[in-house]
């Protein structure tokens, strides 16, 4: 009690010193909510490309600028030794004409999908709603498209989404959504996933008109992915594929990996930079406020020793002063960074972009940082109030 008396002895001081703390508190919230969405859709990517090998042309062609394979393909890397599974898949832009935004929100986008492949992938996804797709016509929507377009299992939504200024040869077909997945806070979340036999209609449907009718899409797939049997190193896998199969570029995961992990760390390095920053600043302010506590209550001080009180005891009440300041902000301060970025990541899901993301991971880092930042700030004025002779203190009082 006696420690909740001398905050509130200089209120205004106080709450400009929680302010402080709050401020820090919120930069660390934010920014680190920031972090940890960005890092989680790193972590899935690492996770998933880690477990699997890309395969594309070996040079793009010239329709629509993407490389092409023929189906055939798929067989004939599937024969490589040590290549335990190949899906091919083709994957279209689900709002074609739209601008993507530079942001943590990934493009939404529709690709074939092959429900065995759920088996070797490192990522797996469950469904939240309904089942897998079993025929044409069917589509099951990850967790943020399906939100972003109101769509829940029984639902129909056509494909690709007609833009605003669509032009008079965009075609797009109604499916019916037989699932949603399950949130993975990575890529599936924004898919929609068709078979290869209707992902191969639209990317017909995607060239232009004028060769639309020349081209036979059904024996074609943009690229595929392939699964080692266990054991089996993928970066050597993808250099026999290469050599073996003609026409084809196996990227090694290793090198996919890298990228987004190199991404990852300077992303991680800025972030926790600006939040630190802002702590320091709170911490400061707390040293600022426990050391004009200790010239005020100089006599205050003088007298408690003088009728018996130990260095202990001074010196524990003041670093329970200074760890509460830290804790009473660190709280305000995470409260109010949970509501903000909440605030944010509802206003922004309809438009499928999510900034924020926090974790248990962030919260107990945020309330051990500012209990400790108060208890750190508070070691110097708790030693000084401490080591006082309680004789100076009462005749300089």
């Amino acid at each position: 009690m006696e420690i909740i008396r001398n905050l509130t002895r200089r209120k205004l001081r106080n709450t400009l010193t929680i302010s402080g703390i709050v401020i820090g508190v919120l930069a660390l919230v934010t920014m680190g909510a920031m972090a940890e969405k960005f890092n989680a859709l790193l972590d899935g990517g690492v996770t998933y490309f880690g477990s699997n090998i890309q395969v594309t042309a070996a040079g793009a062609s010239a329709f629509g600028g993407s490389s092409v394979l023929q189906q055939s393909t798929v067989s004939q890397v599937e024969q490589v030794p040590g290549v335990a599974a190949a899906f091919g898949e083709i994957q279209v832009q689900a709002k074609p004409g739209s601008v993507q935004t530079v942001s943590f929100g990934l493009p939404d986008y529709i690709t074939s999908y092959d429900p065995r492949a759920n088996s070797y992938s490192a990522v797996k996804t469950t469904m939240a709603q309904g089942r897998d797709v079993a025929a044409s016509g069917e589509v099951v929507l990850g967790s943020d498209f399906a939100h972003e377009f109101s769509k829940n299992a029984g639902s129909t939504i056509d494909l690709p989404i007609r833009p605003s200024d669509a032009k008079a040869d965009f075609v797009n077909h109604s499916f019916t959504v037989v699932g949603v997945l399950a949130k993975t806070q990575t890529g599936p979340d924004t898919g929609a996933f068709i078979n290869l036999k209707d992902a191969q209609m639209l990317l017909k449907d995607s060239l232009p008109a004028a060769i639309r009718d020349r081209i036979d899409t059904s024996t074609l797939v943009t690229g595929m992915t392939v699964y080692g049997n266990p054991g089996v190193n993928l970066d050597n896998l993808s250099d026999t594929i290469n050599n073996q199969v003609s026409g084809v570029k196996a990227t090694k995961p290793s090198t996919i990996v890298n990228s987004f992990k190199s991404g990852g760390a300077l992303f991680t390095a800025i972030t926790t930079g600006a939040a630190l920053l802002a702590l320091i600043v709170g911490g400061l302010s707390v040293i600022n406020t426990m050391l004009m506590a200790v010239t005020e209550r100089v006599r205050e001080i003088g007298l408690k020793k003088a009728v018996g009180a130990h260095t202990r005891h001074i010196l524990r009440e003041y670093l329970l002063e200074a760890t509460l300041i830290g804790a009473i902000g660190g709280t305000v301060g995470l409260l109010l960074g949970w509501g903000i970025t909440s605030l944010v990541n509802a206003a922004t899901a309809t438009s499928n972009l999510s900034l924020f993301l926090v974790t248990w991971r962030l919260v107990i880092i945020a309330i051990v940082f500012s209990v400790g930042l108060g208890a750190i700030a508070g070691i110097i004025p708790a030693l000084r109030a401490s080591r006082m002779d309680p004789v100076r203190a009462l005749r300089a009082a």
